[in-house]
């Protein structure tokens, strides 16, 4: 092991994580002996944390960390999310947004993690896109959402509190119950989130964006495809997906990453967005993209 943090560090709660972290959903479509290579390759490499939920699979990602890793290190901390589960259909995900919802899903990874604690679970809403927006009696109100939430780090079930797919009224709605952490969809393309980022830099609240690198929903595009990062990427010697992880490294200092791969090759490319200087000149052009 290693104690360099690819990235450096930042603040998550109580603990300091590398500011590349390893999001682990793309595990779910190989075996464990695969994925036990990607994860044991990430802690290696000095990442200490991973992003995962119980529906990544049926609990399948979870196991696969669970087989590679346990016993954890004692630095290494495990981020989940609630507010969804897997269901045998042709869209596999479903709403699960009530309070005991929330409290199954976390004893679901406690089980499947070998876990006495969640380090920290993420209550991702369903208010708006992209994804599955809550309808009937999925919809919940926040606050009771956040009431059970408390209630399971006070049992110690849960070391900290999260949020996902937040607006900036949800978060300062959010901020009483000491939340650590925020996740929502944010590139150099897309700074709709920017309010918020600007809310949890005040709050010394962990930003930690999805979709970095766009995604397959239409409306998100693929920053590391615009012209101007290509140009940017080809004159600092980088590829184009690095200098799109770099510049969110470099744009604010409580911001993190959590790419994610099934390959080694490819976690391995990802973390070069470390070694990325995006200077001056392309920071000021980048930061007029959006």
């Amino acid at each position: 092991m290693t104690s360099h943090r690819p990235g450096g560090s930042v603040a998550l709660g109580q603990h300091e994580i590398s500011r590349i972290g390893y999001g682990a959903m793309q595990l779910e479509h190989v075996d464990s002996a695969a994925a036990g290579v990607v994860l044991r390759r990430a802690m290696e490499l000095g990442i200490n944390h991973l992003d995962t939920a119980s529906f990544y699979g049926h609990t399948t990602v979870n196991a696969h960390i669970r087989t590679a890793l346990s016993p954890y290190p004692n630095d290494l901390v495990i981020v989940s999310k609630v507010g969804a589960r897997r269901v045998d259909a042709p869209v596999p995900l479903a709403l699960a947004q009530h309070p005991a919802d929330l409290r199954r899903q976390v004893h679901l990874d406690l089980e499947s993690l070998g876990l006495d604690q969640v380090p920290v679970v993420n209550l991702r809403r369903a208010d708006q896109g992209p994804g599955l927006i809550a309808e009937g009696d999925q919809i919940v109100p926040l606050d009771d959402q956040l009431a059970e939430l408390i209630a399971l780090r006070h049992e110690g079930l849960i070391g900290a509190i999260g949020l996902s797919n937040v607006s900036t009224e949800q978060l300062e709605q959010a901020l009483p119950a000491g939340i650590v952490c925020v996740q929502n969809a944010y590139s150099v393309l897309d700074r709709s989130s920017e309010d918020q980022l600007k809310l949890c830099a005040a709050n010394g609240i962990a930003w930690i964006p999805y979709f970095p690198l766009g995604s397959a929903f239409d409306q998100i595009p693929s920053p590391a495809e615009h012209p101007v990062v290509q140009r940017i990427a080809a004159r600092l010697g980088a590829t184009p997906a690095a200098v799109c992880l770099a510049w969110i490294l470099a744009h604010d200092e409580h911001t993190a990453l959590i790419p994610g791969t099934r390959r080694v090759a490819h976690l391995e490319d990802n973390l070069r967005a470390a070694d990325v200087h995006v200077d001056t000149a392309a920071l000021i052009e980048l930061d007029t993209l959006s």
